[in-house]
């Protein structure tokens, strides 16, 4: 992908920022590893994989109301040759002022933009693609390319966002856990004849009225979301059928909203799509959404700590023919905050289909080890995984995880 924005962005910086005012580098370096009790699925598989992950920020402010921000990340892994692999996370000029009795900001080049209030998974958020490597459930987002102004002021916030260039999503190779029961290659398919080069557009209105915090968005474009294409494997040694990502042109409007009362929390996330195709590879217009009630309590059982509970239910309206994961689940978690010096909290959630006998379990304990170093320790476990959810793959990749990470 051409980085001509960015040094753009960084002629403009340096012609305006003679003065600059601040120059600031942060960020972390992450040592992790993984053990998978199961025997794999695949012969090319390992039971255990070790990594790191660099992930700098470089922070510049050149002159009053303007800045450019770099947040590059690489990552090394043991196993899977497609895991290993660097992106552009961010690196954007922001330029802001006043606009009347309203404020405005710009920002040029490549960010991640976060919609949605749900936990399990954001059904709103649409603008950036996910780094299906990085981590099963986590999802973090790729950079994207955008033009992004924002206006604010008492009455809302209000955004626009130009998409001109369409990251893929990235899978497992072969050699890599949580992949799909077929090889994910070849070249990605578009419906759009420009392909990745299609510009896409992005709008979102979004609001807090007392104890009610809201966004309405609409999006036009390139599906960040691929459905499969079968097709036959390339030629040896490699050998089956192989899944070529296809990439269709869609309209989603969305909600999301939290409702913050005493002493619960209601969440909602619902979208219209249309465009998109279906397991079946038709194209189908849907609707999706996500309800969740969340609560925290205070010193349980006489304790210093809080706790925090969470259910949600996620539902997908093409019911059987769904290519989403989450097509009708349910997800209920606790998070123990134990309000201690290094800030220790424990989470344990529970995801089941409510259509198919299909149940994980997720844990996760975080720490801080001293001013620079945390640690975190999560494992995912493949309770019960139903032949007939389409989402089954032989469900071999329970793992245990360590991470330590050192931040600067």
């Amino acid at each position: 992908m051409r980085l001509g924005g960015a040094i753009a962005a960084l002629s403009f910086l340096a012609a305006a920022g003679a003065g600059a005012q601040t120059l600031d580098l942060s960020g972390d370096v992450k040592f992790q590893g993984r053990w998978y009790p199961q025997s794999p699925a695949f012969s090319s598989q390992r039971s255990a994989t070790a990594g790191a992950v660099v992930e700098p920020t470089l922070y510049w402010e050149a002159a009053e109301g303007a800045s450019f921000t770099l947040t590059p990340l690489y990552r090394y892994d043991s196993a899977d040759s497609r895991r290993t692999h660097g992106d552009l996370r961010e690196a954007y000029v922001l330029i802001f002022g006043d606009w009347g009795e309203n404020s405005w900001e710009l920002r040029l080049g490549l960010d991640r933009v976060f919609w949605g209030v749900a936990e399990l998974q954001n059904l709103v958020d649409v603008v950036n693609q996910t780094d299906l490597v990085e981590h099963p459930r986590d999802r973090p987002k790729l950079g994207q390319p955008m033009v992004h102004l924002t206006i604010s002021g008492d009455w809302g916030v209000a955004e626009s966002f130009l998409l001109p260039y369409h990251r893929k999503r990235t899978f497992p190779g072969r050699a890599g856990r949580h992949r799909s029961g077929f090889p994910i290659e070849g070249d990605a398919l578009y419906e759009s004849g420009a392909e990745e080069r299609r510009v896409d557009f992005a709008l979102r209105y979004s609001n807090a009225l007392d104890s009610l915090d809201f966004g309405i968005s609409a999006f036009v474009g390139t599906s960040r979301e691929p459905t499969f294409v079968a097709g036959r494997s390339r030629p040896p040694p490699a050998t089956g059928p192989i899944l070529t990502p296809y990439y269709e042109r869609i309209r989603q409007f969305g909600l999301d909203a939290q409702l913050t009362t005493d002493p619960w929390l209601y969440k909602i996330e619902a979208i219209r799509r249309g465009g998109a195709r279906n397991l079946l590879g038709r194209e189908q217009d849907y609707n999706a959404f996500i309800f969740g009630l969340e609560r925290t309590l205070g010193a349980p059982f006489g304790s210093s700590a809080d706790l925090t509970v969470l259910a949600e239910w996620h539902y997908d309206g093409r019911g059987r023919r769904a290519t989403s994961v989450w097509a009708n689940d349910l997800y209920i978690s606790g998070l123990v905050a134990f309000n201690d010096t290094p800030g220790t909290e424990l989470l344990a959630g529970l995801l089941g289909d409510l259509r198919h006998d299909s149940r994980s379990l997720n844990l996760e304990l975080k720490r801080r080890l001293s001013a620079n170093w945390s640690m975190r320790l999560e494992a995912l476990a493949i309770l019960s995984a139903d032949r007939r959810d389409p989402a089954y793959d032989g469900r071999r990749d329970s793992f245990v995880g360590m991470e330590f990470a050192f931040g600067f």
